[in-house]
């Protein structure tokens, strides 16, 4: 029934969002018409969690080793936001969008649907 997830970045300066998208991370993408990019992604996973508060969604980007990742980003001139957080289910961080914005990356510990076990730390 469903074939994908889409997820959309929401930003007050999209060009600039979108090169960093295209050109410091790499990622493939195609114009979806109107010159609308749209970019490939990994493979997606969706958790729910509870909430005592409002409902809102996150987006967080995963990698298998958060030094690396951390480092080539560095290497790039991403902003590194914060130190990696050691937290139960991963190590998570966050990086700079060029509007100012943080999105969250983590090195995950839980097992996921299509990825191998990830390795005790």
């Amino acid at each position: 029934m469903l074939t994908g997830l889409h997820a959309i970045v929401f930003s007050p300066a999209p060009d600039e969002v979108h090169a960093f998208f295209r050109d410091t991370l790499g990622l493939d993408w195609v114009d979806a018409g109107g010159g609308w990019p749209i970019y490939a992604m990994p493979p997606a996973e969706l958790a729910v969690h509870p909430s005592s508060g409002e409902r809102h969604h996150a987006l967080y980007l995963m990698c298998d080793d958060i030094g690396q990742a951390l480092d080539e980003l560095r290497a790039k001139g991403v902003e590194i936001v914060g130190e990696v957080r050691d937290e139960r289910w991963g190590l998570i961080a966050g990086i700079r969008l060029p509007d100012g914005g943080e999105l969250p990356i983590y090195q995950p510990r839980h097992p996921s649907p299509g990825r191998s076990p990830a390795p005790p730390s």
